[in-house]
């Protein structure tokens, strides 16, 4: 891709963003854009949270075993502080897991000239916003939001179901914890609609049906 000028003649630098579920293809294409970039003979450069390790802690990897050389990092200020002065593409993989400093890291290098392109899960477990991402979202010039494939009904998929008991919000897995699902079959926090009782029984006869009522919140007299 080559590089855009402003009407002054300088380079323009952008922000891309790559978001979706789980399984959607979002590492996958980060690296297929940033292999476009060194066909160009840019130079790129990558960062990722040190935080993942699940496939390898020096590679981005796609859940297709696609891989790409990166830096891992535990700030996001460390991105400025390593990058080439020669870079003009600077890609960032699980951008989520980073605290709300990368989107100030990622303004200060599209202002740059350069081009960022992110990409990282728009939403966790619970189905809220992830991290960062709804800034990064807000603030980029391009966003593709993919898609995967539900699991349970084959229609297309904008959630991540966690199926794995751990109830913090990072929860490093793939295949053996996690699940894309649509809209109709996400069913949200698993963990927690464990621990809260579907029933409150009321009476001494627990066996009696009768006595068995669904959980539901005591009426408040009226105040006047």
């Amino acid at each position: 891709m080559h590089v855009h000028h402003g009407h002054h003649g300088k380079p323009t630098g952008w922000i891309e963003v790559v978001c979706g579920p789980m399984f959607s293809g979002k590492t996958e294409e980060l690296i297929r854009r940033l292999r476009l970039a060194r066909i160009a003979r840019q130079r790129v450069e990558i960062f990722k949270p040190a935080v993942d390790t699940r496939y390898a802690q020096r590679h981005i990897v796609s859940h297709n075993d696609q891989k790409f050389t990166c830096t891992p990092i535990t700030r996001a200020e460390q991105i400025l502080e390593m990058m080439d002065d020669s870079t003009r593409v600077v890609g960032i993989d699980e951008a989520q897991f980073f605290d709300d400093a990368i989107v100030q890291v990622c303004e200060k290098i599209a202002n740059r000239g350069l081009r960022v392109i992110v990409a990282g899960l728009d939403q966790d477990y619970r189905g809220e916003p992830f991290g960062p991402m709804p800034q990064l979202l807000a603030l980029a010039e391009s966003i593709l939001k993919l898609k995967a494939v539900c699991t349970t009904c084959g229609g297309w998929a904008s959630k991540s179901q966690r199926l794995s008991p751990e109830t913090t919000r990072v929860a490093l897995g793939a295949t053996e914890k996690y699940e894309a699902r649509c809209r109709a079959c996400y069913e949200g926090d698993l963990a927690a609609q464990k621990e809260e009782p579907l029933f409150t029984v009321v009476g001494e006869d627990h066996a009696d049906r009768d006595n068995v009522l669904p959980l539901t919140k005591t009426p408040q007299p009226d105040t006047p």
